[in-house]
């Protein structure tokens, strides 16, 4: 192990670990307005998300560039959600999500590339 991995760990240590730590450090959390609460609950939610956007929408070729994609993704995404809020469960969704993503793949469907 090279030492700049050890070093990018610890910084991402110092970078993250305060906000995961949060509720261990303020024992008076919950006595924050429940709008405030009802924020910082979805805040990890909302970064997640916005990591599998890229996912779904970038894609990256040989050279290193990006591009914008549509492909069987975005349904699968679509498909998720819609499962979700139907039965309540998001790892349902999320597992037809992937099955639909691999049945695609295993057929040759190629996103489009913009």
């Amino acid at each position: 192990m090279s030492n700049e991995l050890i070093l990018l760990a610890v910084l991402m240590f110092a970078a993250t670990y305060p906000s995961r730590a949060i509720g261990l450090m303020s024992p008076a959390l919950d006595r924050l307005p429940n709008v405030a609460l009802d924020y910082l609950q979805l805040v990890g939610p909302a970064i997640l998300a916005a990591i599998a956007a890229v996912g779904v929408m970038v894609a990256t070729d040989d050279s290193g560039g990006t591009h914008f994609t549509i492909g069987v993704e975005w349904l699968a995404v679509l498909a998720c959600i819609a499962i979700t809020a139907w039965r309540r469960n998001l790892l349902f969704g999320l597992v037809v999500a992937v099955l639909l993503v691999a049945v695609a793949r295993a057929a040759g469907i190629t996103p489009i590339v913009i």
